[in-house]
């Protein structure tokens, strides 16, 4: 799959420019007649876009619906997000699965450590220099940028892996008029569970010395309930989702990670499956229906690349393409 990207980013630039330029012109058109219309969806094909937003230029690996839809999925990334591509697209075959489909895949590259949400303020610890606004570029700035492409504002799907999990599920939940479908696979989607706040104050400090105090302040500020998909469980009703954990038991599919990181990987993933048990409990309380998967596996790639196999033919329905 690198060497897909790869070839796409070449391509990348022409292509933006020139479809840029066709959507300028035809609504420059359409304007002087009095007639707002969205500009054509691109059919096929693979491009690398720079998206204006808040915290600077974001950087969107996008697979364009094969035959010019204008249904989206969001795919959010993992807490080690490289900031220069999606790792959906270097290790998994996310690209492939979807390529005669007509939906658009949408991978936005960055948000190291951001938990793709609104911080209060850029992290003290580390001196970044601009506020992580992640809720605010998924559902408002790059929805408006790709409109220009012809792609939906109302009919998207978003899921994650890891850190992106739970967002996906609070992203659909506060914003149900862009998302029909979202999907976790291995989230921590119950952040307010005892104790753990500060298990991702470590994971926070590991991962590029971010302070978690300046993401939504100390445990029991209000930032922390609105982020926990369980506590906003409420909100996802008639939402179709699929949540998918593994129990902490490797198979084969960790070999190549070697023996440390697969240790690692069962700690990470005996801790998102009590997570997925606990918002299964709590929708199964409340009488909302979803699908939850739990099984062999640990906390690393191969595994969310099956959930998102899995996931597909649920999302190609809920996006009625």
């Amino acid at each position: 799959m690198a060497g897909d990207v790869r070839s796409g980013g070449r391509r990348s630039i022409r292509g933006w420019w020139k479809r840029s330029f066709a959507a300028v012109a035809a609504a420059v058109v359409m304007s002087s007649f009095g007639v707002v219309q969205a500009a054509a969806a691109p059919s096929g094909g693979y491009d690398e876009l720079w998206v204006p937003s808040s915290m600077g230029p974001i950087k969107v690996q996008v697979q364009w619906a094969a035959r010019g839809g204008s249904a989206a999925l969001y795919v959010l990334d993992g807490l080690r997000a490289p900031a220069d591509h999606s790792q959906w697209t270097s290790d998994t075959d996310a690209l492939r699965q979807f390529a005669g489909d007509n939906v658009t895949l949408v991978f936005p590259v960055g948000g190291h450590s951001s938990f793709y949400t609104d911080w209060y303020r850029p992290s003290s610890t580390n001196r970044q220099a601009v506020t992580y606004r992640w809720e605010t570029f998924l559902t408002e700035e790059l929805p408006a940028f790709l409109a220009g492409y012809g792609v939906s504002r109302t009919n998207n799907a978003v899921v994650g892996a890891s850190m992106g999990g739970n967002a996906a599920l609070t992203l659909a939940a506060h914003h149900r008029d862009q998302f029909r479908f979202a999907g976790s696979f291995s989230g921590y989607v119950n952040p307010t569970f005892p104790l753990w706040n500060e298990a991702m104050r470590l994971a926070l400090r590991d991962e590029g010395n971010f302070n978690l105090d300046d993401m939504w302040g100390p445990a029991g500020d209000p930032a922390w309930s609105r982020n926990d998909a369980t506590v906003q469980a409420e909100l996802l009703r008639g939402l179709p989702m699929y949540v998918w954990s593994g129990n902490g038991v490797p198979t084969g599919a960790d070999l190549p990670y070697g023996v440390g990181n697969t240790l690692n990987a069962m700690v990470l993933e005996t801790m998102t499956q009590t997570a997925a048990q606990i918002f299964r409990n709590r929708l199964a309380a409340l009488g909302i229906g979803a699908r939850v998967d739990i099984g062999p596996g640990t906390h690393t790639w191969p595994y969310w690349q099956e959930a998102l196999r899995t996931s597909r033919p649920l999302i190609l329905d809920a996006l009625g393409v």
